[in-house]
């Protein structure tokens, strides 16, 4: 069944990743329509800013520190939720990052700990989530990429976690809604590039800066398809015109878009030396921005 989904101004939120791009626009977004919000990130600074920011000019926040490839971090985000609010009635897990690189000179080490922020964080989310939306209704969002479906050279790990995302949700979505029946609507959002600070915190192999090729879309925009779902019942939505029609070419000539993706390459790179070759693989380097540098 689906859920009967409740209007944001009466709906408790949690973010994840909300110190930042999606996850902030998303945060500033809902806040001014009237939800209650429960905030995670790493960095505790720049999160506490944030919510500091919401509390000030009157909204209802409150900001939880946590790393969501560890279980035990994202069970305190619905400890939280639950002692300040009493209840969850979204769960929105948007935590993730990027490795710029070749598959074959990325390490074992961080492949795995892009995995466990990209894959594992929202797997941690969704199940942490699944009990307390089962008994009130409510809705789980997953953010996916057009690289859930479409392979992107020198980001190929993250296109394979987020292919994961996509198998996660998908499975995910049929056992509770479709064999249990229960209240829960889950919804797998996929947007094309976006303009955020996601290539500054990537890691990144490459010799030069890395960018996301445009056309970029606003994470506004990506904000306003999240709070959609959280209101109205989706199975799964792209954001973007050049998501729709990179996942229709895929499907309709593979091969092809196998070859036009190697003129991909140059358009991840800036003519620039590489600033921060680490990122935000295993440290916060949110600073509150929701956009990034541009395409230049």
């Amino acid at each position: 069944m689906s859920s009967p989904l409740k209007p944001l101004n009466r709906q408790v939120l949690v973010i994840t990743g909300a110190s930042s791009g999606i996850g902030l626009a998303t945060a500033q977004e809902a806040a001014k329509q009237g939800a209650q919000l429960v905030l995670a990130a790493r960095g505790a600074d720049v999160l506490e800013a944030v919510v500091q920011g919401l509390v000030d000019d009157g909204f209802d926040a409150v900001a939880v520190v946590a790393d969501v490839s560890l279980r035990a971090d994202v069970e305190r985000i619905a400890e939280v939720a639950i002692a300040r609010f009493g209840r969850i009635d979204t769960w929105i897990n948007n935590a993730g990052g990027t490795i710029y690189g070749r598959l074959d000179q990325v390490s074992e080490e961080d492949s795995r700990r892009l995995f466990d922020i990209n894959f594992w964080g929202m797997v941690h989310g969704s199940l942490v989530a699944l009990p307390h939306l089962n008994r009130q209704g409510g809705a789980l969002i997953n953010l996916g990429s057009e690289a859930s479906e479409v392979a992107i050279p020198m980001q190929g790990m993250y296109s394979a976690s987020k292919h994961a995302v996509k198998g996660f949700t998908d499975a995910l979505r049929i056992e509770v809604e479709h064999m249990d029946g229960a209240p829960v609507s889950i919804t797998l959002i996929e947007p094309t590039a976006v303009d955020t600070p996601l290539p500054q915190h990537a890691r990144n192999y490459m010799d030069r800066e890395p960018k996301l090729p445009g056309p970029q879309v606003d994470p506004h925009e990506v904000a306003a398809a999240i709070l959609h779902a959280a209101v109205v019942p989706m199975r799964t939505v792209r954001v973007g015109m050049m998501a729709e029609l990179d996942v229709m070419l895929e499907k309709l000539v593979p091969g092809v878009v196998d070859r036009l993706a190697v003129f991909q390459v140059p358009r991840q790179q800036r003519d620039v030396p590489p600033r921060n070759p680490d990122g935000a693989l295993y440290t916060s380097r949110a600073n509150g921005r929701i956009y990034g540098p541009g395409m230049s």
